[in-house]
C-alpha cells in the first residue's frame, strides 16, 4: 500500500505544478489575453463564461468567443490558441474577423490535434481563408455561414476545392456566402453528411450529379434560395437510387440522403415526381414555395416513405386531406396557413395516419366540429389547430381521448371550452395549454374542485370571454400546479381578482406571468418567499392601488421585463429598481407616483426601455440620471411636473430611438448632444417652455420619423433640412418662429404632417410643398401668409386635411381645388410603436423535443409586445369648436379650412365634387354670389361653415339631402329669402345658423313668409310686407326724398322772412363760437409746449 499512496502524492503534487484554481495556469494566462471578455472575479477559468474543460484533466476543451467577444481584434492571430492543446470546439462567431495575421493563420490551428468543431459563422471573411482553413484536417465541423466568400463580378466557386481536403468533414455550413449554382467543388468531401447552403444565390435548375461522390450525405439544406427545379441536364428526374449521366458514366449516389430541405424556393408540382429516386428520405420541407391547389395520391405516392412532411404556406385544395391518407408512415405533418378550408374530413384522410405525433393545422379556415376518428391518432403529442374556426363544446370533441397530448393548442377558434378544464382531467402527459380567444362555459361549482393529472408549464387564457350570464373565474385546477412556467391570463375580465399571489408561492420556477388587464383590485399582495427565476411580470391596465411593495426587489431579483402602468399606484419610485441587474424594460407610465426621479435608475447599466409618462413627477433631473442616456434605446418622462434645464453632456454613445419628455416644465435651450444622435426615430419636446433657435444640427437626424417641438418658445428661422428623408411627421406649431419658407425644408421627403400652425411666418406659401407627394395634412393656421391662394396646393393628391386659416391670403379660389381627392389615409395616423417579441416559453418546447416547434416556431411562442409610444395628433377646428384627433379618427377626418382671410369672388361649384370632405369652413372671407347648389353631393360632410361673406341668394334647397351635416352656418351674410324645408338634418338647426340675414324668413326664424308665396319668387305684396326691396330702388329713393326735403326748405326761408333771419343768426351764432374754440384751443397747446 505505501508505493500505491507515494504514487498518488506524486501525481496529485505534479498535477497542481501544472494548473491552479482548477484550470491550468498557461490556459488561463492565454484566457487573460482575452481581457475585454474574462473577468477575474473568479479564479478558476473553467467556470468562466464561454468556457468548458474535461472534468478528469481540466484541460479547457470548449471555447465560445462569439457574439462579439472578440471583436475588439479584427484579424485572427492563431498564437493566441495554440495553448489550448486538448481543444476540441471553437466559436468565432459574429466578431467581423476580416482577415489574419501574417503568418498566424487559420493554417496553425492544425497544431491543435484535437479540435474537430471551428465556428466562424457571420464575420467578413473572404475566399482565401478556405486555403488555410483547409489544413486543419482534424476537422469534423465547419461553419461559415454569413461571409462574404463568393461576391464579386468574376466571382466561381473554384476556391471551394480547397475544402475537399478536409476528408474528415461532416458537417459543413455555406449558408449565406452568395454561392452560385456551380456545386462541383463539392463533391470531393467523402465523409460529409451534413451540407447546408440555405440563403445563397442558386437559382433556377440545379445539378445535384455535381454532388454525386457524397455517398454519405443525410442532410441537405437547399432552403432560401431562387432553385425552380433539382432535375439532370437531360430533364431526368432523380429516379430509383442513382442516375446514369450519358457521355460520363456517373451516378447520384445520394441514397443516403434522408432529409431535404427545399423551403423558400420556386418549386412547383412537380417538385415531388422530381424526388421519386429518394427512397430513404425521411424528412422533406418544401414550405413557402409554389405548389398549389390539389396534390393527388398518384403525385404522394413518391412520398410513401416520408415521415416528416412540411407544407406550411402552400395553397393547398381541402381534399388533398382525403388524399394524405396514403402516407401510413407519417409521424410529423405541418400544414399551417395553406388556405384549408370547409369541415375536416371525416372517416377518411387524417383518420388513417396512425403513428402521427405531430399535427399542425395553424392559421386555416377549417370549421364546423372536430371529427370523431381524429380520437384515433392516439399517438399524437402535439396538436395545434388555433387560428380557425372550429366549434363545439370541448366537452364532446374527441380530444377528450388523446391523453398522449403534451402540447395542445385551441386558440383562436369558436370553441365552448369548460371553465373548470376538466375535459382534460386524464391528459397526465399534458404540458402545454393554450385556450386563448375563446368562450368559455360556466359550469356547476362542484364541476370547478377537481384534482387533475398534469402538471402544466405552460398555460395561457388571453382575452377570453364567458357566455351570457356565465361567471368568469380563475380555473380551479392552477391551484394544483406546482411546475408552471409561463402563465398568461390577460385580457380576462375576472371581475375583481385579487393579484394571485399563491401562483408565484406554489410555482417557483415560473418565469413569465401576465396578468394585463385582468381586472385586479387592491393592494398589490406579495407572497414573502421569493421567486428568483420570474423575468416577467405585466400586471398593467388593472386597478392595483397604493404603493410598491418595499420588498418588491428582494422578491424578484432577476426581472428583465416590469411592466406596471395604467394602475393607481401612489408613492415613491422604489430606488431598489435601479439595482434591479437584468431589468431591460421598465414600464411605470399612467399611474400616480410623484416625487423625483430615483438617482438609482440612472445607474443601472441594464436598463434600455424606460416609460414614465403621465404621473405627477417633480423636480429637477439628476445628473446622475444622465448615465442612462449612454445605454437607453426609448426613455418616456412626457406628462409629468419635472421642471428644470436639461444639461448639456457629451455622452459616450448614444442608442435612442425615442425619446420624449413633453408636458413638462423643462426650459432653456434645446440641448445640443440632442442633434449627435442620428439614429433617433422619435423626438418629443413638445409642451414645455424651451426658448432660442432650432439648431441646423437638426439635419444630422437622417433617421428621424417623428418630430414635435410645438407649444414651446422657440423662436428664429426653421432651418432647411433637406437630407431629412425619413422624417414623416413634424409639428412645431405655437411657438414664435419667424421668417419665409422660401427654402425648402423637406423637399422629396416622404412627409406626411406638417403643422406650422400660430407663428409669425410671413411670405407666400412657397411652391417647393408641392414636392411633398405623401403630404396629407398641412397646417398653416394663424401665421402672416399673403397673395394668392397657391395654385401648386392642388397637385398634392394626398392632401385630406388643409388649414390655411387667419392669414392674409387674398385673391380666388382655384377651381382646381376640387380636384383633391381627401380620401382617408392610414398613414395619418403613425404610432411610434415599438414591437418586440417576448419569448414565454421557448426553453419549454426545445426540451420537449417537439419538431415542428423547433423547425418553424409556434405563433403562441412569442408574445407581441406592441408599445405604442407616440401617437400622431392634430388640432383642428371644426362644429364651431377645436378638437384633437388622432387614430382611426383622424385616419378618417378630411377638411378644408381658409376662414379669416380676404378672399374674394364666388364659391368655385367644383367644391362640391370633394366628395370625401367632412368638414369645410370659408367663414370669415369676401365671398360673394350664391351658395353653390354642386354642395348638394357633399354626402360626407358633417361640418359647413359659410358664415361672416356677403354671399346672396337664397340658401339651395337640396342641401336638405345632405343627411350628415351636423353643424351648418350661414349667418352675417346677405342671403334672402326663405329656409329649406325643416327635414333631415335642417330640422335640427336652430335660430344662430341663419343670424345676421335680414332678408332670410321661415322656421327656425322668428320671421314667416306669406303663406301665398309660391317656394320659387316672393310676391310683391311679401316683398312689402316684409319690407323686402331692391337695393336700387333704395338709393333711388333715398335721392328723391334728400332732393324734395332740400327744396322744400330753400323754400321756406325765402318765403317767411323771420324764418330766414333766424336761420343765418343761428349760423352766424355757431359760427362765432367755432372760432373762439379753436383759437382757445391753440393757445393752450403753445402753453404746453413752451413749459415742455
Amino acid at each position: 500500500m505505501g508505493p500505491i499512496w507515494f504514487r498518488v502524492i506524486l501525481i496529485t503534487v505534479l498535477v497542481g505544478a501544472v494548473w491552479s484554481d482548477g484550470c491550468w495556469d498557461e490556459e488561463r494566462v492565454a484566457l487573460l489575453q482575452f481581457q475585454y471578455v474574462y473577468s477575474r472575479e473568479v479564479s478558476d477559468c473553467c467556470e468562466w463564461e464561454g468556457v468548458e474543460c474535461n472534468i478528469t484533466t481540466r484541460r479547457l476543451t470548449q471555447l465560445s468567443l462569439g457574439n462579439g467577444l472578440f471583436r475588439y481584434l479584427e484579424f485572427f492571430n492563431a498564437s493566441l490558441f495554440l495553448p489550448f492543446e486538448e481543444l476540441r470546439s471553437l466559436d468565432l462567431s459574429y466578431n467581423d474577423l476580416v482577415g489574419v495575421v501574417e503568418n498566424e493563420g487559420f493554417g496553425k490551428l492544425s497544431k491543435l490535434r484535437h479540435l474537430e468543431n471551428l465556428d466562424l459563422s457571420y464575420n467578413r471573411l473572404n475566399d482565401s481563408t478556405l486555403s488555410s482553413l483547409s489544413k486543419i484536417s482534424t476537422l469534423k465541423s465547419l461553419n461559415l455561414r454569413g461571409n462574404v466568400l463568393f461576391t464579386g463580378p468574376h466571382q466561381t466557386n473554384a476556391h471551394l476545392k480547397w475544402l475537399s481536403k478536409l476528408g474528415n468533414l461532416e458537417t459543413l455550413d455555406l449558408s449565406e456566402t452568395k454561392m452560385k449554382n456551380n456545386l462541383l467543388h463539392l463533391g470531393g468531401l467523402s465523409s460529409l453528411t451534413t451540407l447546408k447552403l440555405e440563403g445563397n444565390d442558386l437559382e433556377g435548375r440545379i445539378h445535384l450529379q455535381e454532388l454525386c461522390n457524397l455517398t454519405n450525405l443525410k442532410i441537405l439544406d437547399l432552403s432560401d434560395n431562387r432553385i425552380e427545379s433539382i432535375r439532370s441536364f437531360h430533364g431526368k428526374y432523380v429516379y430509383n437510387y442513382s442516375i446514369m449521366f450519358p457521355g460520363n458514366g456517373r451516378q447520384l449516389n445520394l441514397i443516403n440522403l434522408e432529409e431535404i430541405d427545399l423551403s423558400d424556393n420556386m418549386f412547383n408540382n412537380s417538385i415531388l415526381a422530381e424526388l421519386s429516386g429518394f427512397s430513404n428520405l425521411k424528412s422533406l420541407d418544401i414550405r413557402w414555395n409554389k405548389l398549389n391547389g390539389s396534390i393527388d395520391a398518384k403525385e404522394l405516392q413518391v412520398l410513401s416513405n416520408v415521415e416528416n412532411l412540411f407544407l406550411d404556406f402552400t395553397p393547398l385544395d381541402i381534399s388533398f386531406l382525403q388524399s394524405i391518407g396514403i402516407l401510413t408512415s407519417l409521424k410529423i405533418l405541418s400544414l399551417s396557413d395553406c388556405d384549408l378550408n370547409d369541415a375536416l374530413p371525416a372517416h377518411q384522410g387524417l383518420c388513417y395516419l396512425n403513428d402521427l405525433e405531430e399535427l399542425n393545422l395553424n392559421g386555416n379556415a377549417l370549421s364546423g366540429a372536430i371529427p370523431s376518428c381524429l380520437g384515433n391518432l392516439t399517438s399524437l403529442r402535439y396538436l395545434d389547430i388555433s387560428n380557425n374556426r372550429f366549434t363545439g363544446n370541448i366537452a364532446s370533441t374527441p380530444l377528450t381521448n388523446l391523453t398522449t397530448l403534451q402540447f395542445l393548442s385551441l386558440s383562436k377558434n369558436q370553441f365552448q371550452v369548460p371553465v373548470s378544464f376538466n375535459s382534460f382531467a386524464n391528459h397526465s402527459h399534458l404540458e402545454v395549454l393554450l385556450a386563448d380567444e375563446n368562450k368559455l362555459v360556466a359550469e356547476p361549482i362542484g364541476f370547478h374542485i377537481w384534482r387533475p393529472k398534469f402538471q402544466l408549464k405552460i398555460f395561457s387564457l388571453f382575452n377570453c370571454t364567458i357566455e351570457e350570464h356565465g361567471t368568469l373565474r380563475l380555473p380551479n385546477f392552477l391551484y394544483f400546479q406546482h411546475d408552471l412556467r409561463s402563465v398568461d391570463l390577460s385580457l380576462c375580465n375576472f371581475g375583481e381578482l385579487r393579484f394571485p399571489h399563491w401562483l408565484l408561492q406554489n410555482n417557483t420556477r415560473l418565469e413569465k406571468l401576465i396578468l394585463k388587464d385582468s381586472s385586479i383590485v387592491g393592494p398589490l399582495s406579495l407572497s414573502p418567499h421569493p421567486n428568483s427565476k420570474l423575468s416577467v411580470l405585466d400586471i398593467s391596465n388593472n386597478k392595483i392601488q397604493d404603493e410598491i411593495p418595499r420588498n418588491f426587489c428582494s422578491l424578484f431579483p432577476h426581472l428583465q421585463y416590469l411592466f406596471m402602468s395604467q394602475n393607481a399606484l401612489t408613492a415613491n419610485i422604489p430606488l431598489c429598481l435601479g439595482g434591479l441587474r437584468r431589468l431591460g424594460m421598465l414600464d411605470l407610465s399612467h399611474n400616480s407616483l410623484f416625487g423625483e426621479i430615483p438617482e438609482e435608475l440612472g445607474m443601472s447599466l441594464s436598463l434600455f426601455y424606460l416609460r414614465l409618462s403621465n404621473n405627477s413627477l417633480s423636480g429637477k433631473i439628476f445628473p446622475k440620471f444622465y448615465h442612462l442616456f449612454n445605454s437607453l434605446e426609448a426613455l418616456y418622462l412626457d406628462g409629468n411636473k419635472l421642471e428644470g434645464k436639461i444639461l448639456d453632456f457629451s455622452p459616450i454613445s448614444f442608442k435612442y430611438l425615442e425619446l420624449d419628455v413633453s408636458d413638462n416644465h423643462f426650459y432653456g435651450k434645446l440641448p445640443r448632444w440632442l442633434w449627435n444622435n442620428t439614429e433617433l426615430e422619435i423626438l418629443d419636446f413638445s409642451k414645455n417652455h424651451f426658448e432660442g433657435p432650432i439648431p441646423m444640427g437638426l439635419c444630422n437626424l437622417v433617421n428621424l420619423e417623428f418630430l414635435d417641438l410645438s407649444l414651446n418658445h422657440l423662436s428664429g428661422t426653421i432651418p432647411s433640412c433637406s437630407n431629412l428623408q425619413r422624417v414623416l411627421h413634424v409639428h412645431l406649431a405655437k411657438n414664435k418662429l419667424g421668417g419665409t419658407l422660401s427654402d425648402a425644408l423637406f423637399i422629396n421627403s416622404s412627409l406626411v404632417t406638417l403643422d406650422l400652425s400660430e407663428n409669425n411666418i410671413t411670405g407666400r406659401i412657397p411652391d417647393w410643398i408641392s414636392t411633398l407627394p405623401d403630404l396629407s395634412v398641412f397646417l398653416l393656421k394663424a401665421n402672416q401668409f399673403e397673395g394668392e391662394f397657391p395654385v401648386h396646393l392642388c397637385r398634392l393628391q394626398s392632401l385630406s386635411i388643409l388649414d390655411l386659416s387667419q392669414n392674409k391670403l387674398s385673391g380666388h379660389i382655384p377651381s382646381c381645388l376640387s380636384n383633391l381627392t381627401l380620401k382617408p389615409r392610414s398613414e395619418k395616423s403613425y404610432t411610434g410603436s415599438s414591437e418586440f417579441r417576448l419569448p414565454l416559453f421557448v426553453e419549454v418546447m426545445v426540451d420537449m423535443g417537439l419538431r415542428i416547434y423547433n423547425l418553424i416556431g409556434g405563433s403562441e411562442g412569442n408574445k407581441h409586445y406592441p408599445f405604442t409610444f407616440q401617437e400622431e395628433e392634430v388640432e383642428f377646428s371644426t362644429k364651431g369648436a377645436r378638437y384633437t384627433y388622432k387614430g382611426n379618427i383622424l385616419e378618417l377626418l378630411s377638411a378644408i379650412d381658409l376662414s379669416c382671410n380676404q378672399f374674394t369672388g364666388i364659391i368655385p361649384p367644383g367644391l362640391g365634387n370633394l366628395s370625401e370632405i367632412r368638414g369645410l369652413n370659408l367663414s370669415h372671407n369676401n365671398f360673394t354670389g350664391p351658395i353653390p347648389t354642386t354642395f348638394s353631393k357633399l354626402k360626407q360632410i358633417e361640418s359647413l361653415d359659410l358664415s361672416y361673406n356677403n354671399l346672396n341668394g337664397r340658401i339651395p334647397p337640396q342641401l336638405t339631402e345632405v343627411t350628415t351635416l351636423e353643424v351648418l352656418s350661414v349667418s352675417h351674410n346677405n342671403l334672402s329669402g326663405p329656409l329649406p324645408d325643416r327635414k333631415n338634418q335642417f330640422g335640427t338647426f336652430e335660430e344662430s345658423s341663419y343670424e345676421g340675414n335680414p332678408l332670410l324668413c321661415g322656421p327656425p326664424l322668428n320671421k314667416s313668409c306669406h303663406e301665398g308665396d309660391s317656394p320659387g319668387t316672393p310676391s310683391a305684396s311679401s316683398s312689402e310686407e316684409h319690407g323686402f326691396i331692391d337695393m336700387g330702388d333704395f338709393y333711388i329713393s333715398f335721392a328723391v326724398s334728400f332732393a324734395i326735403i332740400f327744396l322744400t326748405t330753400i323754400i321756406v326761408l325765402y318765403i317767411n322772412p323771420y324764418w330766414r333771419r333766424a336761420f343765418f343768426y343761428c349760423i352766424e351764432d355757431h359760427s362765432i363760437a367755432c372760432y373762439f374754440f379753436i383759437v382757445d384751443s391753440l393757445r393752450r397747446l403753445l402753453y404746453f409746449k413752451r413749459n415742455n
